[in-house]
């Protein structure tokens, strides 16, 4: 006979079921309280499109094999049918116009279509969804295409002396002439913003754009003296602010076609004040236009 011992209420019961220790979550702090700097947080975003740029190479057509096209056609092509005014050599000349409408196209198109293309393939969403600086986003963008505009210029450069283009002036107003093409590019740049933030796809921004600026950048000095230009066009020319970059850029440079002809208007008399002046007016008109219009279109 087997004798059962049946615990008493004073005896403790140990389980025997395995123990279930309970995970406690980290604490987070406000979203506000997360995010890094403003700075910081633009540089990850310019650094973003600087990598897309390495490994998509083909998007910067518009900052290397278009210019060396354009030197090629208008030097060796057309060059000989152009004469500039007060002599020199034409492929001099020309370098200044090139630069001209590389920073042109590359300030506007670049930031223009890394937008349009954030928009639609759900990037913004991401962004918005991360703890990070409002501004950063339209920063990077900025500042990656900003950083962009180096390299033509550079790539131009080489390209310049290759074609027999040299600088005849000090190095102070060399650097003046560089810092001049940066100003414009970074004008241009809220030109782009505004065209990416508008418009609904990239391909429909690449459409308007390359009908708004490739206009622009003709019915200038970039490739012929105003002074062949007819009636309207020549007026228009001569105030155009690419006009006014290019004979900037000869004029720093040493290069010919600097000298503004008899009777030309104040814009192609004092060329570099103008640009100036014309690069402040782009920005103080166009960024906060630019900014209202990109804060809307993320919005919707």
């Amino acid at each position: 006979m087997t004798t059962e011992t049946v615990p008493s209420a004073s005896t403790p019961v140990t389980s025997t079921s395995p123990r279930t220790t309970a995970t406690k979550s980290p604490e987070l702090s406000p979203p506000g309280e997360r995010r890094g700097s403003a700075l910081g947080d633009m540089w990850v975003v310019a650094r973003r499109g600087l990598l897309h740029m390495r490994r998509e190479p083909e998007v910067l057509a518009d900052a290397t094999i278009q210019p060396v096209m354009f030197v090629l056609l208008f030097a060796y092509v057309f060059g000989g049918a152009i004469s500039v005014p007060g002599g020199g050599s034409y492929r001099e000349f020309l370098i200044g116009g090139i630069f001209a409408q590389t920073i042109v196209f590359g300030g506007t198109f670049g930031v223009a279509m890394a937008i349009a293309a954030d928009r639609t393939n759900g990037a913004m969403d991401r962004f918005r969804s991360l703890p990070m600086a409002g501004s950063a986003v339209l920063g990077g963008h900025a500042l990656a295409n900003l950083l962009k505009a180096l390299l033509p210029m550079a790539f131009m450069s080489v390209c310049g002396l290759i074609v027999g283009w040299r600088i005849h002036t000090d190095v102070l107003h060399a650097a003046a002439a560089y810092g001049l093409l940066v100003l414009f590019a970074f004008a241009m740049i809220w030109i782009g913003v505004l065209l990416g933030s508008s418009l609904a796809t990239p391909q429909a921004v690449q459409g308007v754009a390359f009908v708004a600026i490739f206009p622009l950048t003709f019915v200038a000095s970039t490739f012929v003296p105003t002074s062949t230009l007819p009636g309207v066009l020549k007026t228009f020319a001569e105030w155009n602010p690419v006009s006014s970059l290019s004979g900037s850029l000869r004029t720093l440079f040493g290069n010919p076609g600097a000298k503004a002809p008899a009777g030309a208007p104040w814009s192609l008399q004092h060329p570099v004040l103008y640009t100036v002046i014309a690069s402040a007016v782009i920005i103080a008109v166009a960024a906060p236009i630019a900014i209202r219009q990109f804060q809307r279109s993320i919005a919707d």
